[in-house]
């Protein structure tokens, strides 16, 4: 029986490109941030879209860069409830579209937020089936 090259090298590079990261990462939708300074005043606020998020952070994609120094308060919605997450960004790119992708790092989610961050993932795992 003849063997596909197709999938020779799919097998190749996925062994190549293991995944080093705790958590699986999962295509997302919308959702709006606040940034606070150091002082805890909004300094800016936004939609954005996250590109993916796991339930130790998020790739979300901007119009406006977003400081390292700033504190990010993300904004969740699932069903009817809204459920605000903080984080602190630990890296940033522009993309080939002149926007920006941010990396963000949950930081100390409540009992509430990671419920239903938890959920906010399984919701979009059964989307992408």
């Amino acid at each position: 029986m003849p063997v596909s090259t197709k999938n020779c090298q799919t097998n190749v590079r996925t062994m190549a490109n293991k995944e080093k990261r705790k958590h699986a990462r999962i295509s997302s939708l919308n959702l709006s941030y606040v940034c606070l300074d150091e002082n805890n005043q909004i300094i800016k606020q936004g939609m954005g879209r996250s590109l993916n998020v796991s339930e130790s952070g998020i790739l979300l994609e901007t119009h406006f860069p977003i400081d390292d120094r700033q504190i990010v308060i993300l904004t969740l919605g699932l069903e009817e409830d809204l459920v605000d997450i903080k984080g602190r960004p630990i890296h940033s790119r522009t993309n080939d579209e002149g926007k920006y992708e941010v990396g963000i790092e949950f930081v100390d989610p409540d009992a509430k937020a990671h419920r239903a961050l938890k959920k906010f993932i399984t919701a979009f795992k059964k989307k992408k089936k």
